[in-house]
């Protein structure tokens, strides 16, 4: 044991976005139930690539006793583990069959893309508005019917997308629209809980309240919540 720089996380203002876990690059970081944890000592590197990251202010580099880091087994760790959850690879097997169907499209506008759609575009209107992540419309079959249908859709990625001038494009939205829903249709991988982060950051600018709700669908295509 040594003193030395670590990583710190705050429970208290952790939401659980998860937007940390990809940043560290040793693996270290895990959300456990529903808090970003620090899951051993050895495996930190106390250089603090982390802390950019999280849009709490959760994150900190202090100076304390601890394992000293340990290169080798961040080695071991990543080969075990594959890393952020959302890169890992994983092949499905589906033996099912099922019958070919003509399915009608519930979408109603065009773009899509949040980084294209103009806040005042008469399709947000008084709406129902469902922010997808980039993945869930090709992991749910029924993305049409169960979650787009009756609703104005924008989708965005929290960790490829450049995220900043979200916010306050979402904010716009929300404040001249009078939208009467929003639901985010995430999946469940830890760094897809940026959707939430934009959403609350959104509101809060916004000055307003609009209910929201989640869904969040596994890798396998199943619902999660």
């Amino acid at each position: 044991m040594v003193i030395r720089k670590i990583v710190e996380i705050d429970e208290e203002k952790c939401n659980g976005c998860g937007l940390c876990i990809p940043a560290c690059h040793e693996g270290a970081i895990k959300i456990i139930n529903g808090k970003a944890k620090l899951i051993a000592d050895h495996l930190c590197d106390g250089l603090g690539d982390c802390l950019g990251e999280c849009p709490q202010g959760a994150i900190r580099i202090i100076e304390r006793e601890a394992e000293e880091y340990d290169e080798e087994a961040v080695k071991a760790h990543l080969a075990g583990n594959s890393g952020c959850p959302g890169t890992r690879m994983q092949s499905f097997t589906n033996n099912e069959t099922s019958e070919k169907v003509n399915i009608q499209s519930e979408l109603r506008q065009w773009p899509v893309q949040l980084h294209l759609v103009p806040p005042n575009a008469p399709f947000f209107q008084e709406a129902d508005l469902l922010l997808t992540a980039s993945c869930v419309p090709i992991a749910y079959a029924n993305y049409h019917q169960d979650l787009l249908k009756g609703k104005a859709v924008v989708i965005a990625c929290p960790k490829l997308d450049h995220t900043g001038p979200y916010v306050e494009k979402l904010a716009s939205i929300i404040k001249n629209n009078n939208l009467k829903s929003i639901t985010i249709a995430r999946m469940e991988v830890p760094c897809c809980g940026g959707l939430n982060v934009l959403v609350n950051k959104a509101q809060e600018l916004a000055g307003t309240y609009v209910p929201v709700t989640e869904k969040i669908i596994g890798i396998r295509g199943n619902i999660i919540k």
